[in-house]
C-alpha cells in the first residue's frame, strides 16, 4: 500500500493541523539568565555577598541554574497541558490546572534553591526573604506563561486562518474540476449526441438519459454547500453516473458495489466516487466483449474503489490533479490520506470515511 503525497503531514482526526509550535531558544537564551540575575538583586538574596566574594559567583551559577530548572520544568508542564485541556472545550479547568501545576512546581523548586544557597554561604534563611523570592519566581512564571500560551493562541489562529483558506480553494478547485469535467465540451457533445439520437430512436431511454444527466448536474451543485456528503448520497449519485455512461457505453462499463456499503452510517468526502469512475473509464480501455469491471467494496474505514488494468492503446491525456485533489481534500476533512494499490494488474484506492 501506498500513501499518496506522503510529503504533507498528518492531521488530527477533526483535520486540523498538529498542535501549534514556535522556536522559543531566543526566549530562553534571554530570560534564563535574566531572571538568574536579576531576581536575587531585587529580592535582596545576596545579602552581605558582594562581587569580590568567591562565594558570590557559586550564588550566579547556582541562581542561573535555578532559574533554568523552574523555566524548563514549567515549559514542559505547559506542553503537557496542552496535549490535554485546551482553553475553548475545558476554559476552568485550563486555567485551574495550569496555576496549580505551575505553584506546586516552582514553589518547592524555589524553596529548595534557596535552602541550598543558605547553607553554601553560611547563612541564616530569613523566612521573608523566602517567601519573597517564591512570590516573586511564582508571579513571574505565571507571566512567562502567559506570554507562552498568547505565542500558542496566536500560532493557532494563523493555523486555523490558513487551514481554512486552504480548505476553501481545494473546495472551490473540487467544484470546478467536477464541474469542468461534467460541463467538458466532448461530454457535452456526445452526451448530447446520445441524447439526440435516443430521443428519435428510442424516446423511453431518451427520457432516462436526459434525467441521469439532470441527476447528475443536481448532486454536483448541491454538493458544494457540504464538505461531507452520507456515503448512501455518494452511492446513489455513483449508480446515476454508471447508468449515463452505461446508455453511452452499453456493457463496456460495469459497476458493482457492494450491497454491504448501503448500510454504513458513514460520510465521505462528495464526488470522491464519481472521481475513481470517471478516472478508471479514461484511463482504461473497455468494450462489451471485455468490460471493465469497477468495484466498490468496504475497506478498513474506507470505501475501496477497484479495476483491473486494461491500458489504452492510445492514453488521454492526463495532469493527475484528479486523484492529488481527492487526495488532499480527503487529508483535511477526515485527517487520513488515499490509499493505493496498483501491481500493474490490479489498481485499488480506499477512500476514507468517518462516522
Amino acid at each position: 500500500m501506498q500513501a499518496l503525497n506522503p510529503e504533507i503531514p498528518p492531521l488530527n482526526p477533526l483535520g486540523a493541523p498538529a498542535a501549534a509550535s514556535f522556536d522559543d531558544r531566543a526566549l530562553m537564551a534571554l530570560g534564563i539568565p535574566g531572571f538568574g540575575l536579576s531576581i536575587p538583586w531585587l529580592t535582596g538574596l545576596w545579602g552581605n555577598v558582594r562581587p569580590g566574594d568567591g562565594i558570590f559567583w557559586v550564588g550566579q551559577g547556582l541562581f542561573i541554574g535555578l532559574a533554568a530548572a523552574i523555566w524548563l520544568g514549567n515549559r514542559w508542564l505547559l506542553l503537557k497541558q496542552r496535549q490535554h485541556f485546551d482553553w475553548f472545550s475545558h476554559p476552568l479547568r485550563k486555567l485551574s490546572m495550569l496555576v496549580t501545576a505551575n505553584v506546586l512546581y516552582t514553589a518547592p523548586v524555589t524553596v529548595g534553591g534557596l535552602m541550598l544557597w543558605f547553607a553554601a554561604g553560611g547563612m541564616p534563611a530569613p523566612r521573608g526573604t523566602i517567601e519573597v523570592v517564591v512570590l516573586t519566581n511564582v508571579i513571574c512564571v505565571l507571566f512567562v506563561t502567559h506570554a507562552y500560551e498568547t505565542m500558542f493562541l496566536i500560532r493557532e489562529r494563523q493555523s486555523d486562518r490558513l487551514r481554512v483558506e486552504r480548505l476553501e480553494r481545494l473546495r472551490t478547485q473540487a467544484e470546478l474540476g467536477a464541474l469542468k469535467a461534467q460541463v467538458d465540451p466532448h461530454f457535452l457533445f456526445n452526451s448530447l449526441n446520445t441524447l439526440g439520437h435516443l430521443i428519435t430512436a428510442d424516446p423511453p431511454r431518451g427520457r432516462a438519459f436526459c434525467d441521469a444527466l439532470a441527476e447528475i448536474y443536481r448532486y454536483v451543485l448541491a454538493s458544494r454547500e457540504r464538505d461531507l456528503v452520507p456515503l448512501a448520497d455518494e452511492l446513489a449519485f455513483a449508480r446515476v453516473y454508471h447508468q449515463l455512461l452505461a446508455m453511452r457505453f452499453g456493457a463496456a462499463i460495469r459497476l458493482d458495489i457492494d450491497p454491504a456499503l448501503d448500510g454504513l452510517a458513514v460520510q465521505i468526502a462528495p464526488l470522491a466516487l464519481q472521481t475513481l469512475i470517471e478516472n478508471a473509464v479514461k484511463h482504461n480501455q473497455a468494450g462489451e466483449d471485455a468490460p471493465l469491471a469497477i468495484t466498490v467494496q468496504p475497506g478498513d474505514g474506507s470505501v475501496r474503489v477497484g479495476n483491473a488494468v486494461l491500458p489504452r492503446r492510445s492514453r488521454l491525456p492526463s495532469a493527475g490533479l484528479g486523484l492529488a485533489n481527492l487526495d488532499e481534500r480527503c487529508r483535511w476533512l477526515t485527517g487520513r490520506s488515499l490509499r493505493r494499490d496498483d501491481d500493474g494488474q490490479r489498481f485499488e484506492v480506499d477512500v476514507p470515511v468517518v462516522p
